[in-house]
């Protein structure tokens, strides 16, 4: 017993002293003098600064203000309003081949979460594939579903819904 006692007392000691033991001291290193050299200043003439000529597609950059569609309560299915106005987003589209879009799909504050980002994903997903028949490209157009989570009225009643 008193051999075990010795054998951990000199162990927590070593740990001790390892642990407590001064960090060593990094010394600075000597600069050397740096050797001067005769140099030649050339004034340089200044850049011409040019406006960046902007095209017509270039101007789009940022946010376009497309048309929104809205959907029956609880329906992902695109109704002869939404495709209209569809039809007028795809035109667009299609004369500024260099513009791409997100696709939000939202909803209102009725039903559970999880069931909401799936609707707000079938719904953006509706409006996707309308445009693609429509001659916009896939790769020009991505999707998002908020759900309930950021409608587009923040409102609690059935104008709001609307």
């Amino acid at each position: 017993m008193k051999r075990i006692t010795l054998i951990l007392f000199s162990l927590f000691l070593l740990f001790y002293l390892v642990g407590c033991g001064k960090k060593p001291t990094l010394k600075p290193a000597v600069e050397q003098p740096k050797a001067e050299t005769e140099t030649k200043t050339q004034e340089t003439p200044e850049p011409i600064k040019e406006e960046p000529v902007m095209t017509e597609s270039e101007d789009l950059t940022g946010k376009v203000d497309l048309k929104r569609i809205h959907f029956e309560f609880d329906k992902y299915r695109l109704t002869d309003e939404a495709k209209e106005i569809l039809a007028e987003n795809a035109r667009f589209l299609r004369n500024n081949s260099k513009v791409r879009i997100t696709i939000e799909g939202h909803c209102d504050e009725r039903g559970t979460v999880e069931y909401n980002l799936a609707l707000g994903e079938r719904r953006a997903q509706a409006a996707k594939n309308y445009l693609m028949e429509l001659g916009v490209p896939e790769n020009r157009i991505q999707i998002i579903s908020y759900g309930k989570e950021r409608p587009m009225d923040m409102g609690h009643n059935e104008d709001s819904w609307a």
